[in-house]
């Protein structure tokens, strides 16, 4: 897949896509968000690609916000439309059957911490920072964050930090649960990609599987998600790696998954 503004690199069932607009402190354009749609729905069928992580390029950035220069002259129509856009490439992102991890590497702004949250984990440099601060432009999060946020840390975090547009550190964003864990930025992509080694590792039917029984119980009420659960973990019993996976446990081995 040739880009122009992402970089993609797949080795060991890991692909790391970088959002590459370094002078833009990797700010999402119509283009970029179009660049990782695309990118993702390729993903979504390529068995040579297990897990995914995102990162942005240099060391000051993850993703600074979408691009400002690029909104201030739409009108209402036309900034409905780009926030549509968003939203459709955070829950391309979100429904991704592979797991997607963020590798936070800097500032996580507005559309940045948008995207961080469409991902399944976040891991966090020591000098990330997140925030929503679209009110300081008079305007309100459009990909995603007044919703995402508050499903994540709460409604009194998410009300705190999208109506003071404050931005918080690393260590912050750990305690309320927005980053999974924080890491040196020069430690950071090594971990993710450890991280992902370690998720490749397991029986993928299930890593899919679970996956999908997190993302969808999350929009039901705790009766229908737990008969949900149930109907997947039933499935797992369909799957040659369930046998595979109880199998070599009994006796003692390593497991050889194949996904079926």
């Amino acid at each position: 897949m040739n880009f122009e503004n992402l970089l993609v690199e797949i080795a060991d069932g890991t692909a790391v896509v970088t959002i590459n607009r370094p002078k833009a402190l990797n700010a999402l354009n119509e283009q970029t968000l179009r660049e990782l749609e695309c990118a993702f729905v390729g993903f979504a069928d390529n068995d040579a690609v297990q897990a995914i992580i995102l990162i942005g390029s240099g060391e000051k950035a993850f993703v600074a916000g979408a691009d400002i220069s690029a909104m201030q002259p739409l009108n209402a129509l036309q900034a409905r439309a780009f926030a549509k856009l968003g939203h459709e490439v955070m829950r391309r992102i979100e429904a991704c059957p592979k797991p997607v991890i963020a590798a936070v590497n800097g500032f996580a702004l507005g559309g940045g911490c948008e995207l961080a949250l469409g991902c399944d984990i976040r891991l966090a440099s020591s000098n990330a920072r997140f925030g929503q601060p679209e009110v300081n432009l008079g305007v309100i999060p459009g990909f995603g964050g007044t919703q995402r946020l508050a499903r994540l840390v709460g409604k009194g975090l998410a009300m705190e930090l999208v109506l003071t547009g404050d931005m918080i550190d690393a260590t912050e964003a750990l305690r309320i649960g927005l980053a999974n864990k924080v890491v040196a930025q020069a430690e950071l992509l090594d971990t993710a990609k450890a991280m992902a080694a370690k998720i490749i590792g397991k029986g993928p039917l299930a890593v899919k599987l679970a996956k999908e029984a997190i993302r969808n119980g999350l929009e039901m009420d705790l009766d229908k998600a737990n008969q949900y659960e149930a109907e997947l973990f039933g499935l797992c019993f369909a799957s040659a790696d369930q046998k595979e996976g109880m199998q070599a446990f009994l006796e003692k081995r390593p497991a050889k998954f194949t996904g079926k």
